[in-house]
């Protein structure tokens, strides 16, 4: 199974690359979350890669974070969710977006990615509720509930060192984000610093 490719973008659309890894060119599926954060062709790239396989097809699909991957792998886990709507989910609404719907079970939102039905919605919302990646099981608190202020640092850093990321980078980018915007939710700041994290992964 492929699990990472790191290699050269030779060709980019808005749903599948071309990535050039020793000579050899692998055809990878991703979401608009990721395409919009990859570098032209001819720049370095380095993807997750799920590898889905089927008796007729193998398929990879690529993420530019361990965040994306994983709420792809949860959402193909659904009766009548295969990658190809996963896909459409991810490339319809921002991860940390993704996380709060479920979590409020805001069918609305969701409904309002296309390709999503009313009953595909529901059924995200009640499968995924209690499987959301535990370092963000807090997204869409309400106020009362939210982290504490003087505890943000600790848990922006937490959630990003249960994503994978490694210490030293994920404590510039909560500290960038922190110093930016002191006063940002709980949920804007992880935005951020993922964000971050990404536009970091790619100098």
């Amino acid at each position: 199974m492929i699990a990472l490719l790191a290699g050269t973008l030779l060709e980019k659309g808005p749903s599948r690359l071309i990535v050039d890894v020793g000579g050899v060119g692998y055809d990878v599926q991703v979401p608009l979350s990721t395409f919009y954060v990859l570098g032209e062709p001819g720049a370095a790239v380095s993807l997750r890669v799920h590898t889905h396989v089927r008796e007729d097809v193998i398929a990879l699909y690529g993420f530019a974070t361990t965040l994306e991957q994983s709420l792809f792998e949860r959402l193909i886990s659904i009766s009548g969710v295969g990658p190809r709507l996963a896909l459409a989910v991810l490339s319809g609404i921002e991860p940390v977006e993704l996380i709060r719907a479920i979590r409020t079970q805001d069918t609305a939102r969701l409904t309002a990615i296309p390709g999503i039905g009313k009953k595909t919605a529901e059924r995200i919302g009640l499968e995924l509720k209690d499987r959301l990646p535990p370092a963000l099981q807090g997204i869409g608190q309400t106020a009362a509930e939210a982290p504490a202020e003087d505890g943000r640092r600790a848990d922006l850093l937490s959630a990003l060192l249960n994503l994978g990321y490694p210490r030293p980078a994920a404590e510039t980018a909560v500290d960038r984000v922190i110093e930016s915007a002191p006063d940002a939710p709980f949920e804007q700041a992880l935005r951020d610093a993922l964000r971050a994290m990404i536009q970091g992964g790619r100098r």
